[in-house]
């Protein structure tokens, strides 16, 4: 799915939440969340973060970055609602 485009402004690619399901970290295999235009690994251990780039989600390890624990702690606040949800739906 391509980005949005609004004016001049770019607007981040929402992945579909069936597909988002399904994807997990390839490093430890937890679930992911989006933030942005990142998806990230819910485990506090490897606190990994992999870029969407042109709507494709870059799931290469080589290609995806470590947070710092004040990052990790702050996406995992913000996301915590569709994190509930994805469990209650398993």
């Amino acid at each position: 799915m391509p980005e949005l485009r609004v004016g001049t402004t770019v607007r981040m690619t929402k992945i579909d939440a069936e597909l988002l399901r399904i994807m997990v970290c390839p490093v430890i295999h937890a679930p992911l969340v989006q933030l942005g235009d990142w998806l990230y690994s819910t485990e506090p251990a490897t606190r990994r973060k992999y870029p969407i780039r042109d709507g494709i989600p870059i799931m290469l390890i080589d290609e995806s970055e470590v947070t710092d624990q004040a990052e990790f702690d702050r996406v995992m606040a913000e996301t915590s609602n569709t994190q509930e949800m994805r469990r209650r739906e398993r």
